[in-house]
């Protein structure tokens, strides 16, 4: 429980990353969900990520909404900086603190409830408006908070614990990611961590709007028979479009494989996403070919995960903005007020 402490010693044999941080400083409070549930996954892929990247903690801002998911970001980089948001309204309230302060790494957690029924509006505009963070959605197609109703996310057809058939049409994010301009788009399983650590570090590294869609059973109300959300269905159904390697800038690129098995991919800031295809016809860089693949497998009920598409030419809303360098919040009233002659020159400018 959250009110029990975890132990702040560290046995002095624990490895430690570049930066001096052992696994253990990227952890957070215990959690309070329920044992299995796939988030508690989601959240150790994350302090893996963390860790294996070296990123100091006091650099990343996480920020969530209401939900099971948003409960998350308690459990995981405890020195962080953090905001749990109103229902839905994370992707406004990250994108107002990215544009104070450039300088931080910015990591939204949503859930289906929070993203894709209140805050659809909120996600729509942060993907296309080119928000650098990684924006990761913990999707179990049920409001567990309210006892297992169907989200906007449940399949049509999937059936509820008590037996109830959905037939409404789900919200696909992923489709929307890709439709509405998001860079890095990826979906995977909260039960696949080696699929799902790189993928969360590439979207770390990423210089534009990057979203990952987890599939994350909820065990209390939708991991049973006739779910399309469950350990089970996910595992029988999952068709992996890649392997995904992450290489950091600073580590020498091996000898590839033979052409047309290996795709590198540079990332704004040196690192390389190498793509180890597992369709040989799939390319991870065409976004409609993207939306196309995942549209013909998912009429055959297969749930396509991996590193979808990625832009290595991303770029985010401040080169859009043409902000300053400098961080908004370290700008001071002389910074913010060039004088009466410039002002004058700028106004008689647009006359």
């Amino acid at each position: 429980m959250t009110y029990i402490a975890k132990p702040a010693l560290h046995h002095p044999t624990l490895e430690k990353n570049r930066v001096g941080y052992t696994r253990r400083d990227y952890e957070g409070k215990i959690s309070t969900l329920c044992a299995g549930c796939g988030h508690d996954s989601i959240s150790a892929a994350i302090i893996q990520a963390c860790w294996e990247l070296d990123i100091e903690p006091h650099r990343v801002a996480k920020l969530s909404g209401i939900g099971c998911s948003s409960k998350t970001p308690d459990y995981f980089l405890g020195a962080s900086h953090g905001f749990n948001t109103v229902h839905g309204r994370m992707p406004s309230v990250l994108t107002g603190a990215n544009l104070a302060n450039r300088d931080l790494l910015y990591l939204g957690v949503s859930g289906d409830g929070d993203s894709a029924s209140i805050g659809l509006g909120q996600f729509a505009h942060a993907m296309r408006r080119g928000v650098r963070m990684a924006y990761i959605v913990e999707n179990n197609g049920v409001y567990g908070l309210t006892k297992g109703q169907f989200s906007a996310t449940a399949d049509s057809g999937s059936k509820s614990k008590k037996g109830v058939v959905n037939s409404d049409s789900p919200v696909d994010l992923v489709a929307m990611a890709l439709q509405l301009g998001a860079t890095y788009v990826g979906r995977s399983f909260s039960g696949n961590k080696e699929q799902l650590v790189p993928l969360i570090k590439g979207a770390m590294a990423h210089g534009g709007a990057a979203f990952i869609d987890v599939i994350s059973p909820c065990v209390a109300f939708n991991n049973h028979p006739g779910s399309t959300k469950s350990y089970d269905y996910v595992r029988e159904h999952n068709e992996a479009v890649s392997r995904i390697d992450f290489i950091t800038a600073r580590e020498e690129i091996t000898a590839q494989a033979a052409p047309g098995e290996v795709v590198d991919v540079r990332q704004h800031d040196g690192s390389l996403l190498r793509l180890r295809s597992l369709h040989p016809d799939y390319d991870a860089t065409d976004r409609y070919a993207a939306m196309a693949f995942m549209q013909e497998h998912q009429a055959r009920g297969e749930v396509v995960t991996g590193l979808l598409y990625v832009d290595p030419l991303a770029t985010d809303l401040h080169t859009a903005l043409n902000t300053t360098a400098r961080p908004l919040n370290t700008l001071e009233a002389g910074d913010l007020c060039p004088g009466v002659k410039l002002l004058d020159r700028i106004n008689a400018s647009l006359r």
